[in-house]
């Protein structure tokens, strides 16, 4: 980060209100972001507050075993936040020493309930930078229950390599036009193609401000979350729904094939997402706002695409918040919701027909125990096995493709990261 950010009091309260609002409630990082003592910030401040609060968030576990060890007894939420921001500066922002002191001595001094802790601030702050920057141990990166899971799951040593994820800044993936010419978009944005033509480039800044973007030749999608849609066999003509499609990635690999598509979100919010991608991209959608479980048309389509409502813990290395805002409820929660989406996509699904059901979850009780009670209890729907170098999935290892012919993307299963994802494809009987 660089040096003329680090004198900012401005971006680092509105870091703290980033990282208060993502421990508080799912989604609440989002909020805090769009809200409107945010947005009034220069570019500049915004990009250094985001920063900040990401860093904070991606090393979370070990600077709070950092901090615990320095403090008697848990202070004010508040205070422990602004413990947790100058950590974040001086070991992963490279802000020298004293201005990460400082500046959080500072903010302590300028609200009421942090205003008698200005010492323990200092003396805490002090004392951690002498001691050095803690190490990264992957267990301690995500939540304990989470990584119990993960553990339980997968294995230790796996679980040691997801977690080891938390901390790395991702790339930025782009999903290009069939049309394009992915050689020189990958020279012009200075991007690695990688297998199933995914753009991956380390570029910095407002994306609407990168080559080729106005004209619509690629949009913003993660690799792993770019195969589901690859899953499908589509032809010019055929009739595609897209349930729970906002923000519409998805929506626009499937209108690229010259399927006709049906976009449902339940969110008229995120839908105006779709529209403006579809807009920019200048290929066309059915957009329509409705509960995919009790969405009232009678029509059937010759396949669907279903990414479903999720606790979205595969998406931790761009929103590292989710680990922390979720709670052990959520999955068994969620679960229930899929399990209805997915007998209401089968409705409408047409004889013959195929359905991806996906999730960018890493738990089984939202991947491969759903597919399993979904057979059971559907005997109309059929599992269809994916192969090996399906869906741009060439350069995965053999570990992403399960015994039963079903995908499960791990984070570390592709160089660079990748979304942890969930795939699996039916055929209607």
């Amino acid at each position: 980060m660089t040096q003329e950010l680090n004198d900012g009091l401005p971006a680092r309260e509105a870091a703290l209100t980033l990282i208060e609002a993502a421990l508080s409630r799912r989604g609440g990082i989002d909020e805090a972001a769009s809200a409107n003592g945010f947005r009034f910030l220069e570019p500049r401040e915004r990009a250094f507050a985001r920063a900040l609060a990401m860093a904070v968030l991606r090393h979370l576990g070990p600077i709070d075993r950092a901090l615990t060890a320095k403090l008697q007894k848990a202070p004010p939420e508040r205070v422990m936040n602004l413990l947790r921001l100058g950590a974040a500066q001086a070991f992963y922002l490279e802000v020298p020493a004293f201005a990460a002191v400082a500046t959080s001595v500072e903010l302590a001094g300028a609200n009421k309930t942090s205003r008698p802790f200005k010492g323990l601030v200092n003396a805490v702050l002090r004392g951690l930078l002498r001691d050095g920057q803690p190490a990264d141990d992957p267990a301690l990166l995500a939540p304990p229950w989470l990584y119990a899971r993960w553990v339980a799951a997968f294995g230790a040593a796996t679980a040691r390599e997801i977690a080891g994820q938390i901390a790395l800044e991702p790339a930025t993936d782009l999903s290009l036009k069939p049309s394009a010419n992915a050689s020189a978009l990958a020279e012009a944005l200075e991007a690695e193609l990688l297998d199933g033509g995914t753009l991956r480039l380390r570029r910095k800044g407002d994306v609407a401000s990168w080559p080729h973007f106005e004209d619509g030749t690629w949009w913003v999608q993660d690799a792993a979350a770019a195969v589901p849609a690859r899953l499908l066999t589509l032809k010019p003509g055929d009739s595609v729904l897209d349930l729970c499609a906002a923000p519409g990635g998805k929506t626009l690999q499937l209108a690229a094939t010259g399927a006709t598509v049906t976009a449902l979100d339940r969110s008229p919010a995120r839908l105006k997402r779709v529209d403006e991608n579809l807009e920019r991209t200048q290929m066309t959608a059915e957009v329509v706002a409705a509960d995919a479980a009790v969405w009232e048309d009678t029509r059937t389509f010759d396949a669907i695409l279903l990414d479903a409502p999720c606790s979205a813990t595969g998406t931790f290395r761009r929103h590292p918040d989710v680990l922390w805002a979720a709670r052990p409820g959520d999955v068994a929660s969620l679960a229930g919701v899929q399990s209805r989406i997915l007998d209401s996509a089968a409705d409408r699904l047409k004889s013959g027909g195929q359905l991806v059901y996906c999730v960018c979850s890493l738990e089984p009780e939202e991947g491969e125990a759903q597919v399993e009670a979904f057979l059971a209890r559907r005997k109309d729907m059929a599992l269809e096995p994916i192969t090996a170098g399906e869906g741009g999935s060439a350069g995965f290892p053999g570990a992403s493709l399960t015994a039963r012919g079903t995908l499960r993307l791990l984070p570390h299963h592709r160089d660079g990261g990748q979304d942890g994802f969930f795939a699996a494809r039916f055929r209607k009987r």
